[in-house]
């Protein structure tokens, strides 16, 4: 039971779209602009870098704060933590009030795994760096790290149970950047260095 209210608690948290707010604070919904996703990546190529870093800090916050309080609620559960967290990514991923199309997850993926250890969030900031910086795509970014972690994980010795779940994590953010791949491939992605040339006017 415990485990399930940990679930349920995750998911609620991650389900608060803070991009879809902030657009809709500015009279549209992000998921009508853009690359049509929200989260941060695209409140920043509609709204510009202030409301994009605004919007992965709060996101970043869901993982951490899901994982956290599961953790003190449930100190006996080692596991209740990372249900939790992942559960917020999921939730963040397909919100109920959303018709269950919400972001692609990666910061509040972060935020969970920085509520694990804050190491593994320094080396996932500077690869996300280089990567995004060398090819001029978030996505690619995110889809390294999403398959990286349970790699690193598993060379940790980490618990089987945690892998499993950041390795249905993995297939689902897949699934959620299918689009951005074939994009890239067909050169139709919205690169880093367009981003100030898709910017909507504030209403």
């Amino acid at each position: 039971m415990n485990y399930i209210i940990s679930a349920i608690l995750g998911y609620l948290i991650g389900s608060v779209s803070f991009s879809y707010i902030i657009s809709k604070s500015h009279g549209f919904d992000i998921r009508s602009k853009g690359s049509g996703n929200a989260g941060a990546s695209n409140i920043t190529v509609t709204l510009g870098w202030k409301f994009g870093v605004l919007t992965a800090l709060l996101d970043i916050f869901k993982g951490f704060a899901a994982f956290k309080l599961a953790q003190m609620l449930f100190p006996a559960l080692p596991l209740a933590p990372y249900v939790a967290g992942c559960c917020a990514v999921l939730g963040h991923i397909f919100p109920f009030y959303m018709n269950f199309k919400g972001g692609k997850g990666f910061a509040t993926y972060t935020g969970m795994i920085l509520a694990i250890d804050w190491r593994i969030v320094v080396m996932i900031v500077i690869v996300s760096v280089i990567i995004t910086l060398v090819t001029n795509y978030i996505a690619l970014a995110t889809l390294t790290t999403a398959i990286g972690c349970p790699i690193y994980f598993w060379i940790a010795h980490y618990d089987p149970w945690i892998i499993a779940m950041f390795v249905v994590l993995m297939l689902v953010m897949i699934y959620k950047h299918w689009i951005n791949i074939q994009r890239i491939i067909k050169g139709e992605e919205i690169g880093l260095r367009k981003m100030k040339d898709h910017r909507v006017e504030k209403v």
